[in-house]
């Protein structure tokens, strides 16, 4: 498999990373659109709801006798078919969260990988050494590395690198994700990904020891 440049800061070429088969070698669409799916679908609130019969405000009394009137029978103005009644099967406070298998979803992984190396959006840097809390700083640093739209930074989560938290935090459209914690959601949303070389050394050989074995995914 071929190999992708290692950058420092200034855009500059300081080595190489070699790139695994296993991990950037093919692209499953059908998967990255299910994790993709699954992971919106997770985000969702759930918190909608509507009052039935027995929430809405409304007198439980009988409004006239059962029979003798002429008139259809009703128990209570808080009927669904009378105007302010209650709403029947309506929804109600839920989560849409449901279960993914860890298999498709580290083939999702591997997929958009593959995708960002392919549409040459993928960059390595020897690490987010950042001296100074300052964004000006990092936003030229980022300038320097072509980073022309929005970009998701990668890092090591036990990297103790407070600078980069607070250089990245107020910068639009660039978010500072744990490797441990990238989503193949996350690496579509944004235009650029920059993997610090322990991150992206780190994520290739956990997605490498989960390939399949001698067997590649369907493009």
């Amino acid at each position: 498999m071929a190999s992708i440049d290692v950058l420092d800061l200034s855009g500059k070429k300081v080595g190489s990373f070699e790139l695994a088969e296993e991990v950037f070698g093919t692209i499953n669409e059908a998967l990255l659109y299910e994790a993709v799916k699954h992971y919106r679908a997770a985000q969702r609130q759930g918190t909608h709801a509507t009052k039935n019969k027995k929430l809405v405000s409304g007198s439980g009394k009988k409004l006239w006798r059962q029979k003798g009137t002429g008139r259809a029978r009703v128990g209570s103005v808080r009927s669904p078919i009378w105007r302010h009644g209650g709403t029947v099967h309506g929804p109600q406070p839920r989560s849409y969260d449901y279960q993914f298998p860890r298999k498709k979803l580290q083939g999702a992984l591997r997929s958009a990988l593959a995708a960002k190396l392919a549409d040459g959006k993928l960059t390595v840097v020897k690490n987010f050494d950042v001296k100074d809390a300052k964004t000006k700083a990092f936003r030229q640093a980022l300038d320097k590395l072509q980073v022309a739209k929005t970009a998701l930074l990668v890092e090591n989560v036990n990297a103790e690198n407070k600078n980069l938290v607070l250089s990245a935090r107020n910068l639009k459209g660039v978010e500072l994700v744990a490797g441990s914690q990238v989503h193949p959601y996350h690496l579509l949303r944004y235009d650029r990904v920059l993997f610090s070389l322990p991150a992206i050394e780190k994520l290739q050989a956990s997605l490498k020891a989960s390939a399949p074995a001698g067997k590649a995914e369907v493009a």
